[in-house]
């Protein structure tokens, strides 16, 4: 079997509509919507958006698309056949999971970390940090645990799950070094 059937399909249909409800602030501000942005986001990136400095512009509406591609890789994980697409999803899959995990994490950290007064930040962001805290730290992990749980109900479903594991391992270990050095880098 190639596709996930009964009850099993709900990790995908929750990850779909997890990366389809998510790409809607993207494109909203991508349009110019600023609805909301001043209280939950970066002053630094609302700023970018209201001045409609064009690279970050562009960089909402991939942002918006690549969240569309999250919520089709959702459906895939359900519907996709073949051996190929085992693979493929596989990769995708585990590689969108760890990724969201490890970077909803982070912003639990560190929202944690200044709640707890480890960390200090400008009184300014402090509102800001709590949605980084309590709303998109938990939104990331929870899409990530969706996506792996779609991943590995995917993979329990094959008869060939040897390729498709490494395939899902490569996906995970290859998203997390990504994010990693993005992190050392300065870029995170």
């Amino acid at each position: 079997m190639t596709h996930v059937t009964g009850r099993a399909r709900w990790p995908g249909y929750a990850a779909a509509m997890w990366g389809f409800v998510f790409a809607l602030p993207s494109l909203y501000w991508a349009a110019g919507g600023m609805a909301g942005a001043a209280t939950t986001v970066s002053p630094e990136l609302v700023r970018l958006a209201q001045d409609r400095v064009t690279w970050f512009v562009v960089t909402l509406w991939v942002t918006g698309l690549l969240k569309i591609a999250g919520g089709l890789l959702g459906l895939a994980l359900v519907h996709g056949r073949g051996r190929r697409a085992n693979l493929f999803l596989q990769l995708a899959g585990w590689g969108a999971g760890v990724l969201l995990v490890w970077h909803g994490g982070l912003f639990l950290v560190q929202g944690l970390l200044v709640r707890g007064g480890v960390v200090t930040i400008a009184p300014e962001l402090l509102p800001v940090s709590r949605w980084y805290t309590y709303l998109w730290g938990p939104w990331f992990v929870l899409g990530g645990l969706l996506f792996i749980a779609a991943a590995r109900t995917r993979l329990r479903s094959l008869t060939d799950r040897r390729s498709a594991a490494i395939a899902g391992a490569l996906g995970g270990l290859g998203a997390l070094a990504l994010s990693v050095a993005m992190l050392a880098a300065g870029v995170g």
